[in-house]
């Protein structure tokens, strides 16, 4: 540690006078110096490097549990806890959630309600089988935004989503729209939403009807019935938004724009789909079937 101190500060002052403070002598500084470093020196210098790029590469989200995920992928034997403290050496720190919550729900209203089919039951066993729909609020200096998204519960990808400057029926329906042009899901989808009055109106049931899905709806005040779309809004919320307020729509479009189809969908890592993209897990099944 004394030499590393005089090594740190030699451009500023003398080399003699450091070694003289710190009892240690000139000769062992500079032999210090001169040694080849060990191999166990070598791979933390190589493992540091990667985990520089790992977190630069994810734009600071990413932790130790990631990292340690992404590691192992690469060939490195390591635990979570090395890499937690090769972390804290080189002080780094992924970003953390700042709470703020928008009520997007009104669950107050004379539209028929679907029977809760889904019933927290979240493992399926093929894409586009079960679809998860949620809104969210969107902090913006310009004026208010809402998210609409809907989640695959296989893949766990946003298949469609839309952001308006308001949160009427027309937005959920453009993101169903978008969803069911890009996937084209068979007969039969399971649709999951909470009992709000956009996926109990009369336009959005009779698109249900058209693309032929299943509606099933959360139970009232009860957000664990959708938990996935959910979980998806807090990570946004927390890798993105980070408690800040976008400065106009159009930065907000095209923030999340960016987050959404460039990293979530296609570079994310997810525990719950074996440490894989939701791209990446729907062409590891594609794979699988098609063997």
């Amino acid at each position: 540690m004394r030499f590393d101190f005089v090594e740190n500060n030699r451009s500023e002052f003398s080399v003699v006078k450091m070694c003289k403070v710190l009892k240690v002598t000139t000769s062992g500084y500079y032999k210090w110096r001169n040694r080849k470093p060990s191999q166990q020196e070598l791979r933390k210098e190589r493992i540091q490097e990667r985990i520089l790029y790992h977190y630069h590469d994810s734009e600071k989200r990413y932790g130790s549990p990631k990292i340690t995920k992404l590691l192992e992928k690469e060939g490195y034997t390591i635990t979570e806890r090395t890499v937690g403290k090769y972390m804290q050496e080189l002080d780094l720190r992924s970003c953390v959630s700042k709470t703020f919550k928008v009520n997007t729900t009104n669950s107050d209203h004379d539209y028929p309600i679907a029977p809760n089919i889904l019933d927290q039951n979240f493992s399926t066993l093929a894409p586009n089988k079960v679809w998860v729909a949620d809104i969210t609020y969107i902090p913006c200096r310009e004026g208010r935004l809402y998210l609409a998204s809907i989640l695959d519960l296989f893949t766990r990808e946003v298949v469609g989503w839309r952001l308006y400057g308001h949160m009427e029926t027309q937005l959920v329906i453009d993101a169903l729209n978008d969803a069911y042009g890009a996937k084209k899901p068979g007969q039969g989808l399971l649709h999951h939403s909470d009992r709000g009055t956009q996926y109990a109106s009369k336009e959005y049931r009779e698109k249900l009807k058209e693309y032929q899905m299943e509606s099933s709806m959360s139970r009232t005040g009860n957000c664990y019935d959708n938990a996935c779309a959910e979980s998806f809004f807090s990570i946004l919320k927390k890798e993105l938004i980070q408690g800040r307020r976008f400065q106009t729509k159009k930065q907000a479009y095209t923030e999340i724009y960016r987050y959404i189809e460039f990293f979530y969908n296609r570079k994310r890592i997810h525990g719950s789909i074996d440490y894989l993209s939701p791209i990446e897990y729907a062409e590891k099944f594609d794979e699988v079937i098609s063997a």
